[in-house]
């Protein structure tokens, strides 16, 4: 794996900057403000995209923001460039669906994954703008997606592990009827500044009982679980060379203004006085199949791609991960060419570890 692929598996598009919630541990920096992306740029980004569908698989993910926050009218609009062959995803809070809003799912095929973070109680930072509870808007909004019989991904941040959260989340996915579930231990990322340093011990024994909870009855998929024991799997086999892609996928994110940000969504929209806005290019002005091939140039990218070598190079986990995130090597470190961060401890090096803890535990006598 070296280097940044010229075609990307998906494109992240954010229609509006606006968010109707405001989460304590947010990242985005401009969500209280209503920035829609104008027809144009979507026009200009399918003109690219549509061909790469063409040729095979490819989704384009709508990310605000809240997406829904656009209205039905200005996405459709955003929409009606792209062919038929892409796939389109729309990540929400759910707050919004409604009879109509399922109607427009089903009509454009849009897949939906709603972000939540277990029962009421673990939702506390999930509010509205006025500081209130959002859950049971969001229940709402999931109570339309499953009485329309729409299938739905779920996404929950964790901000502290502790002992019985693992199980007491899965089960609650469980009943709330999603097929697919990530978890995101919380990040230090943008304008969230908060701490993410958490206990060891206590991140490697979630992650544990998490595999656990979803084993005694795997009708979810669990997207961190399931990568670590194809992973897991592949090394036993002697192929775990084969699990990461020969080239870094690009991940462009394209901003509400047409601005291209590859590798990690969480920086678009800050800058910095070294760096500048960390854009590689404007789909308004320059193709961005073009961006993409000149994507390398982008100077933090070229600092990145240092730092994925050290991580190549000092870290027994980089065939696991494959040497981080962009983002969280920024708003950790203040530069893009560290190694370790607390996101590679709490969501990669611990998520393997704990996997293999439960492993342990299982076939220990006393299990």
């Amino acid at each position: 794996m070296r280097g940044i692929a010229a075609v990307p598996s998906y494109v992240v598009m954010q229609p509006t900057t606006l968010c109707n919630l405001d989460c304590a541990y947010c990242y985005l920096p401009m969500r209280a403000a209503d920035r829609r992306m104008p027809v144009a740029v979507a026009e200009a980004v399918a003109a690219a995209v549509n061909p790469w569908a063409a040729a095979g698989r490819f989704s384009v993910v709508w990310h605000g923001g809240e997406p829904l926050a656009a209205g039905r009218e200005h996405l459709a609009a955003l929409l009606a460039p792209f062919g038929p062959e892409v796939e389109h995803h729309v990540q929400t809070n759910a707050t919004l669906i409604d009879d109509a809003w399922c109607a427009f799912f089903a009509e454009h095929g849009i897949r939906v994954s709603v972000s939540v973070d277990g029962p009421r109680e673990r939702n506390g930072e999930r509010v509205t703008r006025g500081g209130r509870p959002a859950y049971d808007r969001i229940l709402a909004g999931v109570a339309a997606l499953r009485r329309h019989g729409l299938p739905f991904s779920a996404l929950a941040v964790v901000s502290r592990p502790a002992p019985g959260l693992a199980t007491e989340l899965y089960d609650y996915f469980l009943d709330l009827g999603c097929d697919v579930l990530g978890v995101n231990i919380e990040e230090t990322e943008g304008v969230n500044t908060r701490s993410n340093a958490r206990d060891a011990v206590a991140v490697t024994r979630f992650w544990a009982e998490l595999v656990g909870a979803w084993r005694r009855d795997p009708r979810i998929h669990l997207r961190e679980v399931e990568w670590t024991l194809r992973y897991a799997g592949a090394v036993l086999a002697g192929a775990a060379d084969d699990l990461l892609p020969r080239q870094l996928d690009p991940i462009p994110t394209v901003a509400h203004d047409g601005t291209v940000v590859v590798l990690s969504p969480e920086l678009a929209g800050f800058s910095d006085a070294r760096y500048g806005d960390f854009s590689s290019g404007n789909v308004l002005s320059t193709p961005l199949a073009e961006i993409l091939a000149g994507a390398g140039r982008t100077p933090w990218v070229g600092e990145f791609l240092a730092g994925v070598e050290a991580c190549r190079s000092s870290c027994p986990y980089f065939g696991f991960c494959g040497g981080g995130h962009a983002a969280n090597r920024y708003f950790e470190l203040g530069r893009f060419d560290g190694t370790e961060t607390e996101h590679c401890r709490n969501s990669k090096i611990r998520l393997l570890e704990g996997v293999l803890e439960h492993a342990r535990d299982r076939e220990s006598p006393a299990a």
